[in-house]
């Protein structure tokens, strides 16, 4: 019974009972020891007075959780009883035993110790109670939360109009907002094959750290040379209306291996580039050109190593603000200093699509674009469509589409004009989605490929060739589709629909698209018989706008290297040499630093070489740099005998041919006939 109800039946009031002598002590021992001393009162127990609250004894300092429950009243099944039923059932109790509560003082005092006792005993009862209540239903919070939403439900009912909810994260997003974790190849890897198959015996092992940061491009390998500063930097030009512009800088002892680098190029010597990799192992053109030459060589592994390097060497120079998710920071590709970046990224690309990660080789398109979206320097709107459909990124594809056909134009692209419908399409084929939002998505799909087929009809012919289907003699013989619509196109139309057809034509292989395909090819002859005016205005839009492609189409042709696209290319670009660390620059070109002239062969008199090295041009001589530095003497010795052996080389080479002398092989072959 609680110090309350006592003095209630007392008629006592409250502060009136004298304080005893161990009221303000406080000690511990174990319950054991309380329940063999029963109600007995010692240095164990203990009175806690609160602010303006009578003092309770307990034996167990943990039971003071529940202190205010026992205040209020004692607990029965879990509900709290009011004070006059708790003081009814202390008469009750107190008639049944046979003892009544006596006036006496020291009586009472000798009574609540064991009170106390009981009440402690009621506590450790009430928690086995509660906890066999719950363990009986299991059931009780999940009921709770339930009545929870049915009264906010009501609520939201009773008050009005609901609030349109928020939109999901990834909607508030930018359609150019690149996500971290997409970045490295292993989580697509370990979605496809598992992480043990994935990381193999690099997981128990414990690389010891030799690398300056953390990087979220590549994944820096202990095979790699030790990281130095090779003098690569960058800054930040300004900030305007959110975007942030920043440009790569090159040092003085950069710019020097750069002069270097040029003069090996020009050389069209792979082993000077490896020769000045030696000394520089983390200059990023020399890798990238490298790279280029391994993987003509076939060597694609050790050209995806020399890629991931140099991207590892532009991020460890990344200024502190610049961001590879926001999408708010700018690269100008007028420099030649972040033309290396952009071009190192796409490179990785390739090298992640050929592995088998659409996925990640999309986020990493999505960073290219992001770079400088409005000139789009590497046109990556060329490759977005098929590296989404490719990663199944139907959703995301379709929202590109939506958010940017106002104001770029992307139904103007074969690819695009073809891919949003296929998304479409093969969107509608998931099971998930509900019956009136797969008719209403295939409908969508079936009209933007009619209107993608009567604005380009020289797609169909070359798409059925490639995917092995013979078409019907109606659509082939139909002058519509005919061989016409393919001839009559303009070189800038047929580039990128080689383009195109080159690189995604296995996406229509399916028998499901195929025979999708088919019944809107009918649709559009049937539309194209009946005179519909839209096909003529498709036809003059031809006409108008695909003159001439843009540089940077050209550029990506390149760097694509689909050999449809390229035999496409305008004689104007083939004839002119094509570096492949500076593919087609900008005529703008923003220079900050100019490589210093070099003294050509001619003007030194020394025309022996020149006409060594129109024969061969793979022969330099070491004494015509003067950058390399060593000594001259030195540099004449060497030069002198490359030129000898370039001259015997070349006398080994030739061979005379008399056109009067016998032919002996021939009339001993004669004579054993004979």
């Amino acid at each position: 019974m609680s110090r309350r109800a006592l003095r209630r039946l007392r008629g006592e009031q409250r502060g009136q009972e004298p304080l005893g002598p161990g009221a303000l002590q406080f000690g511990f021992r174990d319950d054991d020891d309380a329940e063999e001393e029963g109600p007995k009162r010692g240095p164990g127990a203990r009175r806690l007075r609160g602010a303006g609250k009578e003092g309770v004894q307990v034996n167990n300092r943990f039971e003071l959780i529940n202190i205010e429950d026992l205040e209020e009243g004692p607990v029965v099944n879990g509900e709290s009883l009011p004070t006059d039923a708790a003081v009814s059932g202390s008469k009750r109790r107190s008639q049944s035993g046979g003892a009544e509560p006596k006036k006496d003082g020291e009586e009472a005092g000798r009574a609540a110790p064991l009170e106390q006792s009981n009440m402690s005993g009621k506590l450790r009862k009430k928690k086995k109670k509660q906890k066999n209540k719950k363990n009986a239903t299991g059931e009780t919070l999940e009921n709770g939360l339930e009545d929870i939403d049915r009264i906010l439900e009501r609520i939201e009912d009773s008050g009005g109009p609901r609030r349109p909810s928020p939109q999901p994260l990834s909607a508030r997003r930018h359609v150019l907002y690149v996500e971290h974790r997409h970045l490295n190849p292993d989580t697509e890897l370990k979605r496809y094959f598992g992480a043990r198959a994935v990381l193999g015996e690099q997981r128990p092992r414990q690389r010891q750290r030799v690398y300056p940061k953390c990087t979220w491009l590549t994944t820096p390998k202990s095979t790699w040379p030790r990281y130095t500063k090779p003098g690569l930097s960058m800054r930040l030009l300004e900030s305007k209306k959110g975007l942030s512009c920043f440009a790569f800088e090159h040092s003085e002892e950069y710019q020097q291996t750069q002069h270097k680098f040029l003069g090996a190029v020009e050389s069209m010597e792979p082993n000077n580039i490896v020769v000045l990799l030696q000394t520089s192992p983390y200059h990023v053109d020399s890798l990238l050109q490298l790279s280029d030459a391994c993987r003509f060589q076939d060597d694609q592994e050790m050209a995806r190593d020399l890629v991931e390097r140099a991207l590892y060497s532009m991020e460890c120079a990344f200024h502190p603000l610049f961001s590879l998710t926001s999408g708010a920071c700018r690269l100008d590709y007028r420099r030649p200093e972040n033309r290396s970046f952009y071009l190192a990224l796409y490179k990785h690309l390739s090298f992640l699509e050929k592995r088998g990660c659409p996925r990640t080789a999309l986020e990493y398109c999505k960073l290219i674009l992001s770079l400088e979206p409005d000139e789009d320097p590497l046109c990556m709107l060329l490759l977005v469509d098929h590296l989404a459909l490719r990663a199944r990124s139907y959703e995301y594809l379709i929202r590109l589409f939506e958010e940017w056909e106002a104001h770029r134009n992307l139904s103007q692209l074969p690819n695009f004009a073809f891919s949003v419908p296929l998304a479409y399409f093969l969107l509608s084929q998931q099971a998930d989605l509900p019956d009136q939002e797969l008719s209403s998505t295939k409908e969508k799909a079936s009209l933007l490929l009619r209107q993608a087929l009567t604005m380009f009809p020289g797609v169909l012919m070359p798409l059925l060739e490639y995917c092995s289907v013979r078409p019907d003699a109606a659509v082939a013989g139909h002058p519509f589709f005919g061989p016409s619509a393919e001839i009559s196109q303009p070189p800038a139309l047929r580039q990128l629909v080689s383009l195109y057809l080159g690189r995604s034509h296995f996406l229509w292989k399916e028998a499901a698209t195929m025979s999708w395909l088919e019944e809107n090819v009918r649709e559009v002859l049937q539309a194209v018989d009946s005179g519909d005016p839209a096909v003529e205005e498709c036809e003059s839009r031809r006409k108008v706008l695909y003159q001439r492609a843009p540089r940077n189409i050209h550029r990506h042709v390149i760097l694509s290297e689909i050999k449809e696209a390229v035999a496409a290319l305008p004689p104007d670009v083939t004839t002119q040499s094509v570096m492949g660390f500076d593919p087609l620059p900008p005529p703008d070109t923003i220079y900050s630093y100019t490589r210093p002239e070099r003294l050509s062969p001619v003007s030194r008199g020394n025309t022996i070489a020149l006409f060594f090295r129109s024969l061969l041009p793979s022969y330099t001589t070491e004494g015509e740099r003067p950058e390399d530095g060593g000594a001259e003497g030195l540099d004449r010795n060497q030069g002198l005998n490359r030129l000898m052996l370039a001259v015997r080389d070349m006398m080994a080479t030739f061979h005379f041919y008399d056109p009067e002398a016998p032919q002996e092989a021939h009339a001993e072959g004669d004579g054993e006939w004979d």
